[in-house]
């Protein structure tokens, strides 16, 4: 028997014209990512700090240097970066309009010194490069061709490598260093966060593996404030120098030395549900039994609506992320479960959630 058609209901005028505006505005948000690429390659986070933190819009453009006829168009752009929440607005009776840093903005002044102030410039350059956009214009393509398993990513389908690979240089030098600064921005985000808030999961170890560690950071975060644990960072031949201690270049797919934990922080993201396993495989065996203290500490993206739309959006955004660009995605609790009983581990528990991001505890 055919499917019975469904008749659509026709939307009222009102209704036509909000989704109106509001395909406007879904089709035309690469735009408040451009004009976000605009004030990062202009300065204006730095300028706006140099300035005091609040400014006019004629002290913008003397202290960027721009041409005075520009005045009307950076209005414009600052007009919707303000809308769009990177920047925030007021005014002055005497000088009228002016601009300021909010928290987000802050994260893209160049040169602070604070603890907990990460510069994440790279990782907006990175995310709005055009090989980045490039492999995005090809979801549709990517989608109809009959690629054989394991499917390259529309990255690597488009340019012919691997994004954060050794190879990615070859395709160019200069996007695999932005994309290097800006993987590192984002990682080493929210660290001291995590030991303020979720530093019970750090006590009463005595040794630690860092996995993927890159220059150490996150490890040198975690003994300054635990000085007696000892630090093993796992990484790449090719940072491992950096490392703070005990740098170890070595394979975390064939091995991982022993300790009492394991530190996965940003890591399985960027794998696959097997390659995750492998990983997770290699962590077991390496740690000691749960009544010793073994376990494995995993900081990620938890995916859920429980935090609200803004987050959960930005979580999905980052999966997209994930999705071009690499052969990892994002994951929500069921998904990790999954992993962790395929790797052999025996119970999790979430400890907290910290943004966007999970901090979890997986035991043998």
């Amino acid at each position: 028997m055919a499917a019975r058609s469904q008749t659509m209901v026709v939307p009222t005028d009102a209704q036509l014209l909000k989704a109106q505006a509001d395909l406007w505005r879904h089709s035309l948000y690469y735009l408040t990512s451009m004009a976000l690429k605009c004030a990062v390659e202009l300065g204006i986070p730095t300028a706006i700090h140099n300035l005091g933190g609040t400014t006019n819009l004629p002290d913008l453009v003397a202290a960027l240097s721009l041409p005075a006829n520009k005045l009307p168009h950076l209005r414009r752009l600052m007009r919707l970066l303000v809308t769009s929440g990177i920047f925030e607005s007021g005014n002055n009776n005497l000088t009228g309009e002016t601009y300021c840093l909010n928290p987000l903005s802050w994260l893209l002044v160049e040169g602070v010194e604070a603890e907990d102030h990460t510069y994440q410039k790279y990782f907006v350059l990175s995310t709005v490069s055009k090989h980045y956009v490039d492999a995005s214009l090809t979801l549709a393509d990517w989608f109809k061709k009959d690629l054989s398993p394991p499917l390259p990513s529309p990255f690597e389908e488009l340019h012919g490598v691997p994004l954060l690979h050794e190879k990615t240089a070859e395709l160019d030098e200069e996007l695999d260093a932005i994309v290097r600064e800006g993987v590192a921005a984002h990682d080493n985000l929210a660290m001291g966060t995590i030991i303020r808030e979720c530093g019970e999961i750090f006590k009463g170890l005595q040794s630690l593996t860092d996995c993927s560690g890159a220059d150490g950071t996150t490890a040198r975060a975690i003994m300054k404030a635990y000085p007696h644990i000892k630090c093993n960072v796992l990484e790449q031949p090719q940072v491992v120098h950096t490392a703070p201690t005990d740098g170890l270049a070595l394979d975390i797919f064939k091995f991982v030395p022993p300790a009492q934990a394991v530190l996965l922080k940003l890591v399985l993201h960027f794998w696959n549900d097997d390659d995750c396993v492998k990983i997770l495989e290699q962590c077991r065996k390496a740690i000691p039994s749960r009544e010793e203290g073994g376990k494995v500490i995993i900081i990620d993206t938890v995916l859920g609506p429980s935090l609200g739309p803004i987050m959960h959006e930005a979580q999905l955004l980052l999966d997209m992320l994930m999705f071009v660009n690499t052969h990892g995605r994002q994951r929500d609790e069921n998904d990790f479960r999954e992993i962790f009983t395929k790797a052999g581990f025996s119970d999790y528990k979430i400890v907290k959630k910290i943004g966007a991001r999970g901090i979890i505890e997986v035991y043998p």
